[in-house]
């Protein structure tokens, strides 16, 4: 299983390194350490947590996001295979992506719960509904 460092998970969760040196101090996010005596946080275990951020809005205030190009990089919080198709979603900060590809794809990619990947988000259509 993939592990991340705090800046890593910092830059996946959308905040300040400082912020997720915080949350860890404080035992919001499980750490470990390595030989190096860096601290580690579990793929899996930086998949549930930023989930559970996004629905908690406890985000840095004003966070600045960019989609260069449409890009999302974020961590795998689900992967549902089927015989053919697969539906993965990715947290990014607190833009939560679901997207529909081929099982093949998803097993080439080597996507799981816990992996870093970028959803690119490409639409000629727009619906805007007004509530």
């Amino acid at each position: 299983m993939q592990s991340y460092t705090i800046g890593q998970a910092a830059r996946l969760l959308g905040v300040s390194p400082d912020t997720a040196r915080r949350w860890a101090d404080a035992g919001r996010m499980i750490t470990h350490r390595d030989e190096g005596g860096r601290r580690l946080i579990d793929g899996k275990e930086l998949a549930a947590f930023s989930v559970e951020l996004a629905k908690s809005g406890d985000g840095e205030e004003d966070p600045s996001y960019t989609s260069v190009r449409n890009a999302f990089p974020g961590i795998v919080t689900a992967v549902k295979l089927g015989d053919v198709a697969a539906q993965v979603e990715i947290q990014a900060g607190p833009h939560r992506l679901v997207s529909l590809l081929t099982r093949e794809a998803v097993e080439e990619l080597g996507l799981e719960v816990g992996v870093e990947a970028t959803a690119r988000v490409k639409s000629t259509n727009v619906h805007i509904d007004r509530t």
